[in-house]
């Protein structure tokens, strides 16, 4: 009997050890009625066991609804940069090869313009004093005739309408001459002696670079001033004794 007691509040004693807090949270619920048979300090344990639960599965939803955002709006915002990049730089090979036809136009416009005008201004006060004929043959002259005056102003609208199209397209030339050297921005074909800037300024540009909007498309071909040679007055007493001993 000694020993049937001593299991029966083994039993109820592990019984009574499974209404701890832990296992009524997980085994009843609030609704049932073996949770209205608990005792109100079991009942209010339970309650607790319940809310601390409930806190910090809300906190780490919380948590992961807020890593959620922030991850969806850095890929918004990536996207959004893509998208403006894209728009921006998209047409940048297309520009390239068009900047060769713009720099032909200007070679061509420089020689009719300037170059081309003194030649054909001399021809015609040859002619003049040539006699008809040769008056003649200078008129057939492109600058001259009117043929040739409307070929140059037809070529002087396509170089119009060429720059515009690049400026609306945010294309902006690189200055190149009296600044800095700039291995970003020109590009180095030679060195030569300068009095007017100083060793490492750009004194000629070779060939018109640009920029599409904040990207180098087509770097500037450059000159860079050197610091001029001088003659000390050692060199020039040596070139004396030469000249004693020759």
């Amino acid at each position: 009997m000694a020993e049937e007691n001593q299991n029966e509040e083994r039993e109820n004693g592990s019984a009574h050890d499974d209404f701890s807090p832990e296992a009524v949270t997980a085994e009843i619920d609030i609704e049932s009625d073996a949770f209205a048979e608990l005792p109100w300090e079991e009942q209010i344990d339970h309650l607790k066991g319940m809310l601390q639960d409930t806190r910090a599965q809300v906190a780490q939803n919380l948590d992961l609804a807020q890593r959620a955002q922030a991850e969806m709006a850095n890929s918004r915002r990536r996207a959004d940069e893509e998208r403006i990049s894209l728009g921006k730089y998209s047409n940048s090979r297309l520009i390239a090869k068009l900047l060769p036809v713009v720099e032909e136009l200007d070679l061509a416009m420089g020689h009719a313009g300037g170059p081309g005008t003194g030649p054909a201004s001399g021809d015609r006060a040859g002619g003049d004093s040539a006699g008809g004929e040769t008056s003649g043959q200078v008129s057939q002259a492109p600058d001259a005739s009117p043929a040739g005056s409307s070929w140059m102003q037809g070529v002087k609208l396509i170089q119009r309408k060429f720059i515009t199209l690049l400026e609306s397209e945010g294309v902006t030339a690189i200055d190149a001459v009296g600044t800095v050297f700039n291995p970003l921005e020109h590009e180095a074909l030679g060195t030569d002696e300068s009095s007017e800037y100083p060793p490492g300024y750009v004194i000629q540009a070779v060939r018109q670079g640009y920029r599409l909007h904040d990207r180098i498309i087509q770097p500037t071909q450059v000159i860079v001033a050197k610091e001029p040679q001088r003659v000390g007055t050692g060199d020039t007493s040596s070139e004396a004794e030469e000249t004693d001993n020759g």
